[in-house]
């Protein structure tokens, strides 16, 4: 392969206890046999509770964990207190970006594209006019996400999301196309547009095999692709983060490319958007995993603009 590898011996954390555990599982297996098959020696650790116990041996870990206890700060403050490198971004750029609220804010100040929101933190009256995107602040694989097109379906929505934290974001729609960017090593990957049934690209059409088209590279104008590279970079940055990630994007239909938000450990599922953008740009799925591996580093973030 010609990847020159700064480790030999890996472990990769997978499980968890999130609500995301089952999709964890799914990309912790893909990134073993990735890894495996750029010649590391990997142990696989799946995370059953929020207790870190890494083998003897272990040089760097991958981080395959989504959401709580993987995505937001706790297990890479633990990492970095054991000297142990890990991929992905460092504790304040994961804890950030895992607050989808707070993400928002930070944009909002320096400008960067992003719909208008309010959080929520009981039932009650629509703090805006429908249609709105009801989800938690810090939740991922759109659990807990739902689409309110009229007051009838409000009050169900914001109770399911209320099930997975104690704030809820209220986002204004934004109509039009689902696209997103991959992020690896300081580099925007392909744009991807995600073409879901009915346009909503929920938990189910993100997760079975079939529901979603997605389109590689997205049918846009170079013009429009480099802006959205261009802009995720910048969303990425501006939060800290560093390694790799995706940033998620609605591109409305007079081309305003407005940023949802940023995945710090993106799934590496088959259905994943990562690996596509990736493939696209002639990286191969074990290819991505080595790149992704010896980006691993003691917690090491970019100075971000937010501080």
């Amino acid at each position: 392969m010609g990847l020159d590898r700064r480790f030999e011996h890996v472990a990769v954390l997978m499980g968890g206890v999130s609500a995301e555990r089952d999709i964890s599982l799914r990309s912790g297996a893909a990134a073993v046999t990735g890894l495996r098959a750029c010649g590391y020696t990997v142990t696989p650790i799946e995370l059953q509770q929020t207790v870190l116990a890494i083998p003897p041996g272990i040089e760097a870990v991958f981080l395959a964990l989504h959401g709580t206890f993987g995505e937001d700060g706790t297990i890479q403050q633990a990492l970095m207190q054991r000297g142990i490198p890990f991929t992905g971004s460092g504790v304040d750029s994961s804890r950030l970006a895992m607050d989808k609220a707070a993400s928002k804010a930070c944009w909002m100040r320096q400008g960067i594209p992003t719909a208008a929101f309010h959080v929520v933190t009981k039932p009650g009256p629509s703090p805006s006019d429908f249609p709105l995107v009801v989800k938690p602040v810090s939740q991922g694989s759109s659990i807990g996400v739902h689409l309110v097109r009229s007051a009838a379906d409000w009050d169900a929505a914001v109770g399911d999301a209320l099930q997975y934290d104690s704030r809820v974001m209220v986002e204004t729609y934004v109509p039009g196309r689902e696209l997103t960017v991959g992020i690896l090593g300081g580099m925007p990957l392909p744009v991807v547009e995600i073409v879901a049934p009915e346009g909503w690209y929920g938990f189910g059409a993100k997760y079975t095999t079939g529901q979603t088209r997605y389109d590689v590279p997205a049918a846009i104008s170079g013009q429009e692709a480099k802006h959205l590279q261009k802009v995720a970079l910048e969303a990425f940055t501006a939060l800290g983060c560093s390694g790799f990630g995706r940033v998620d994007f609605r591109l409305s239909p007079d081309g305003e490319a407005m940023v949802l938000e940023v995945n710090t450990i993106p799934g590496l599922t088959e259905t994943s958007l990562l690996p596509k953008a990736a493939a696209a740009a002639g990286i191969s799925f074990t290819q991505l995993c080595g790149r992704i591996m010896e980006t691993a580093g003691m917690g090491y973030e970019q100075e971000a603009m937010h501080a």
